[in-house]
């Protein structure tokens, strides 16, 4: 009994220690990731990396070092580190078809990164979700939306799919597309139409603007409106040129149509 006790003692002892051990090998370790993702990241900015490569670069570095402290803590653990990377390798195949999703969506971002289809910042639309890019991390894309959720997107997904950039180029085209009623004066929609366009700011003179008379629709004339104007103007200029042209066009006596139905009534014989 008492050699027992002395042998169950030591045991404890030395599990205790090992528990310590790993303990502090898990706090020094933690500790060691925070300053190496804030050098990497200090280091980063300082060289001006690309935002999306910075993004991607510290998930990655994260990542991995996370990895390597799990095999520290299980090596302070007393476990043999060869027999947990054979066995890691044992398993291999298991979990890389398990993560198979995971390492298309890895390889997704690399394929991002190369070819840069978009960047941190930009505004894209994607999988049916629109928003900004906030970071490019190694799995997922974080797209920022403009009513301030967070959507992530598989970067398999975004690296083999439709991808609009809408911030890719720095002009874009503005058009309206109005119905007026039918005997309305064509020569003065246009002028009125001009006029608006012409008078602000932001829509740009090369290309000019244009008005185009482009279909006779069942219920009136359909007209379009086309202006250019800078990218981070978009949406200020289409929504103010609304409110103008309802405005202008009602002070000019210009009607706007509206879906109606004409019955006629046979005479009574």
């Amino acid at each position: 009994m008492d050699e027992a006790a002395r042998t169950l003692f030591a045991s404890g002892a030395q599990l205790g220690m090992s528990l310590i051990k790993a303990a502090l090998v898990f706090a020094v370790g933690r500790l060691t990731i925070g300053v190496v993702d804030r050098l990497a990241h200090g280091m980063m900015e300082r060289r001006k990396i690309d935002p999306s490569v910075k993004s991607f670069a510290g998930s990655l570095i994260h990542v991995g070092l996370t990895i390597l402290l799990v095999i520290a803590v299980v090596g302070a653990l007393g476990v043999q580190t060869t027999s947990f990377a054979a066995l890691l390798a044992s398993a291999g195949v298991a979990i890389g078809m398990a993560l198979s999703g995971n390492l298309s969506n890895f390889a997704g971002g690399l394929i991002i990164l190369l070819f840069k289809p978009f960047r941190v910042d930009d505004f894209i639309e994607a999988q049916g979700v629109s928003g900004t890019v906030k970071e490019i991390q190694m799995f997922h894309t974080l797209l920022q939306t403009p009513d301030n959720k967070m959507i992530y997107l598989p970067n398999g997904s975004l690296s083999g799919d439709v991808v609009v950039n809408y911030s890719k180029q720095k002009t874009r085209r503005v058009e309206w597309k109005i119905s007026v009623e039918y005997g309305s004066d064509m020569e003065q929609v246009r002028q009125v139409a001009l006029s608006i366009m012409q008078s602000d700011a932001r829509v740009l003179p090369d290309p000019a603007p244009a008005v185009v008379l482009s279909s006779l629709g069942d219920n009136g004339l359909l007209i379009v409106m086309r202006a250019w104007t800078k990218s981070d103007d978009y949406w200020d200029l289409y929504f103010d040129t609304n409110r103008r042209i309802y405005d202008a066009f009602n002070a000019a006596g210009i009607n706007f149509s509206f879906p109606q139905l004409v019955v006629h009534q046979p005479k009574e014989r």
